[in-house]
């Protein structure tokens, strides 16, 4: 996959289907649609594209920053996972955020990503105050000489399937819930960093550490049962998530995984975790005894739980 970021200066050779977006979760909704253009690429031989921007626009626009189910990052990982041929992280400028919807589809869309076909969900919008919708791309497909294709919402329990719908089942802990609405599992991906070694050299549980960038949606504090993709390869895991508040001094938040049949040294690998099940909430431990106790308990339902799963794909446990 061919990522441009960090420039309004690009231009794609190949006619290409194309879609708009920020992706944040790629749910069922998006995979729809990504599966689409897969299909269109396949019968009529063009490059897939994704267009997006490198910031969210509300963070632009209030200068605060909004939490995100999918970094940039995780984002980048999963579309080259599935193939895609070009993924456009534009910059969200002054200039950007005042370009008329028309503007913007005649120099960027027909323009820089050299769009056929655009596929789009029902709700998309784009240019000055997002002016731009389905509507728009539907009015001027003939001047800019491409197809449109709308694809209707996902739903499900009589909703939309939304990121905002999937943020209320993280904060709740449901995570079987927020993985039906994904499609997927909630993953987090992160290069493994040396913690305070509390978990191999005093409670017998060697643990692989990570650190999501602050943008990053995390469900709610607590231990879940997890997948963990290394090297190519699913392992079962149990994973923190939290600051681990029995340890002494403070702890960012992270990620700290126990990873089922793993014996290699990570440090400085690139992995996923996925969480598959909520076990229980963090919290504080009245020493490091009972919290070893607790962990291994918490092994041990990881274990039963892992093994009665029969479709997840975990090769090692």
């Amino acid at each position: 996959m061919e990522y441009i970021t960090g420039t309004r200066e690009f231009q794609i050779q190949e006619p290409a289907v194309v879609t708009l977006g920020k992706f944040d979760g790629r749910h069922r909704g998006h995979q729809k649609l990504l599966k689409l253009m897969g299909e269109i690429k396949k019968e009529k031989g063009l490059k897939t594209a994704v267009l997006t921007f490198d910031m969210s626009p509300s963070t632009f626009v209030t200068g605060g920053s909004q939490k995100v189910i999918t970094t940039n990052l995780e984002r980048k990982n999963n579309l080259e996972k599935i193939g895609i041929d070009y993924l456009v992280e534009y910059p969200f400028t002054e200039e950007t955020a005042h370009m008329e919807p028309e503007e913007f589809v005649k120099q960027v869309l027909a323009g820089q990503m050299n769009a056929r076909i655009i596929v789009v969900g029902t709700d998309c919008s784009f240019g000055y105050r997002g002016a731009g919708n389905a509507d728009s791309l539907l009015q001027w497909k003939d001047r800019y000489g491409y197809e449109l294709i709308v694809i209707p919402k996902e739903r499900a329990d009589h909703r939309d399937i939304s990121s905002t719908y999937i943020r209320e089942q993280l904060d709740a802990g449901n995570m079987e819930k927020a993985n039906q609405l994904l499609g997927e599992p909630y993953a987090i991906h992160g290069t493994v960093v040396h913690g305070n070694h509390i978990g191999g050299a005093v409670l017998g549980f060697p643990t692989a550490n990570i650190i999501p960038p602050p943008e990053k949606h995390l469900p709610v504090f607590g231990v879940y049962v997890s997948r963990v993709y290394v090297d190519g390869t699913y392992y079962g895991g149990i994973t923190n998530i939290g600051r681990k508040p029995t340890v002494e001094g403070i702890s960012p938040i992270g990620a700290e995984t126990f990873i089922y049949g793993i014996n290699e040294d990570i440090y400085g690998k690139t992995i996923e975790v996925q969480l598959l099940h909520f076990i229980r909430p963090e919290r504080k431990f009245e020493g490091l005894e009972q919290l070893k106790k607790q962990i291994g308990m918490d092994r041990e339902y990881g274990m039963r739980y892992l093994k009665a799963l029969s479709d997840q794909q975990i090769t090692h446990l």
